[in-house]
């Protein structure tokens, strides 16, 4: 006996109901069957294994809950068919040919807890992809040979994540910082790819996320490092990425310090010769100044006497009269 549909789903049967009825849109999604070649059960579980699917199933009921349709050949998750599938809590696409997927993918899926894209071909995961799986708890991600680049912020909104594995791909750069802010975030599988261990990934060798074997854990690059654990060569990366100051560095202070000190000394001696002669020049100009001062007051002084002849004789009879002692009043 199949148990009837949730009641989150009623609401998206009618009007999806009623837009076949009136002929808008057509899907083979819709259905209370089961698809072809794939075994249902009352437990909401849709089994289509290793049926040799190329495309994805049709006639899918809607409150499907667990879909495994691993084994096959399927190229594509068509967006449109799989988000009818809002109920749907696991999703096995192990072992097909899926060589995109993108965040409208899995844009109706907010209650899906296990994703499975194992063993496809995979080549990039895009800005958000996993973005709208709001109850995503544990993604394996492993054995995609192409795959060789996750953007950074590809796990930013997962914050119920718990495991993820992306194992034996070929990724040689991990952005594992926005790994660790997930705050549920526990195991981390790494081993199988080869990683690059350059100052870049310091952060990824350093991490303790990883639950992988350490021995398939390593290196892929540089040549020096390659085949050596990410766990021993991230104390190495530390030192390598900040290092202390070497004897050319304190060689190079030493020298630019002198030439500081030198600058400055010249300065200081170009600046005291400048105001010495400064000095000189004012004290020059003052000299000249008084002598100019005195040459016009004996000039008045002789212009004086030679209107007043009377005055200068007897200004000189009251000086005689003074070196000899001689005091009078002239009348």
């Amino acid at each position: 006996m199949r148990l009837a549909p949730q009641p989150s789903a009623q609401p998206l049967r009618l009007i999806v109901l009623l837009l076949f009825t009136t002929g808008v849109i057509t899907s083979p999604v819709l259905s209370t069957g089961c698809p072809d070649r794939c075994v249902c059960d009352d437990q909401l579980v849709v089994q289509c294994a290793g049926q040799h699917l190329t495309t994805f199933p049709v006639n899918l009921p809607l409150a499907t809950r667990q879909l495994i349709i691993s084994n096959n050949r399927i190229v594509e998750l068509p967006p449109l068919a799989l988000n009818y599938l809002s109920d749907l809590v696991y999703l096995d696409c192990s072992n097909n040919s899926l060589t995109e997927i993108s965040e409208s993918t899995f844009g109706n899926l907010r209650k899906l807890a296990y994703l499975d894209l194992s063993f496809n071909t995979l080549t990039r995961i895009e800005d958000r992809t996993f973005g709208p799986l709001a109850s995503l708890v544990m993604l394996r991600m492993t054995d995609n040979p192409g795959l060789s680049e996750i953007h950074p912020d590809a796990f930013e909104e997962n914050a119920a994540l718990q495991v993820l594995d992306v194992s034996r791909n070929n990724l040689t750069v991990l952005n594992i910082t926005s790994l660790i802010a997930l705050p549920a975030l526990r195991s981390v599988g790494l081993s199988g790819n080869p990683w690059r261990c350059e100052c870049e990934n310091e952060d990824l060798c350093l991490s303790h996320l990883d639950h992988s074997p350490p021995c398939q854990t390593v290196c892929g690059s540089p040549s020096d490092m390659q085949g050596r654990r990410l766990g021993e060569v991230g104390i190495q990366l530390r030192t390598l990425c900040h290092q202390t100051l070497g004897s050319w560095d304190y060689l190079f202070f030493v020298v630019i310090g002198f030439v500081i000190f030198a600058a400055g000394t010249v300065s200081a001696w170009v600046m005291g010769v400048i105001m010495v002669l400064y000095e000189r020049y004012i004290k020059k100009k003052d000299e000249q100044l008084d002598d100019e001062e005195e040459t016009s007051d004996k000039g008045r002084t002789s212009r004086f006497f030679q209107v007043f002849p009377d005055l200068q004789v007897a200004s000189m009879f009251s000086s005689n009269c003074e070196q000899k002692g001689e005091f009078s009043v002239l009348v």
